[in-house]
């Protein structure tokens, strides 16, 4: 795990965020217990509530559930659905973006295909 504890991204949001991550990489599987709050607060050198309240998030977006006196799960179908999430993102905003900069040059819809496609050969 990153943190930037100076930068603009509040440091809960930077937790849920590295837990994400990890669960979309695959460093955390599903059914698998993730780091506590005490291991990532001391570890990190991080307020136990301010890890929480990340947690929290995850929890609420049903990504991990707590266990009572055991800990946090990252929940079945979490990967699959925070693919999901962030392909919409994907779309909606990256490649959106690049078809509007490419209208801008002047870039035609075929000089684009044949970018990405050489894109995709590299």
């Amino acid at each position: 795990m990153k943190f930037n504890y100076s930068g603009e991204r509040p440091l809960f949001q930077q937790v849920a965020d590295q837990i994400i991550e990890g669960i979309l990489n695959g460093s955390y599987q599903e059914g698998e217990q993730i780091p506590s709050t005490t291991e990532i607060s001391k570890g990190y050198q991080i307020n136990p509530a301010t890890v929480l309240k990340g947690m929290n998030l995850l929890v609420d977006a049903e990504l991990i559930e707590k266990k009572r006196g055991i800990g946090m799960f990252v929940l079945a179908g979490a990967q699959e659905k925070i693919k999901k999430f962030r392909k919409e993102e994907f779309l909606n905003k990256e490649v959106l973006n690049l078809i509007s900069d490419a209208k801008k040059l002047g870039i035609t819809m075929e000089q684009l295909k044949e970018l990405i496609e050489r894109g995709y050969q590299l």
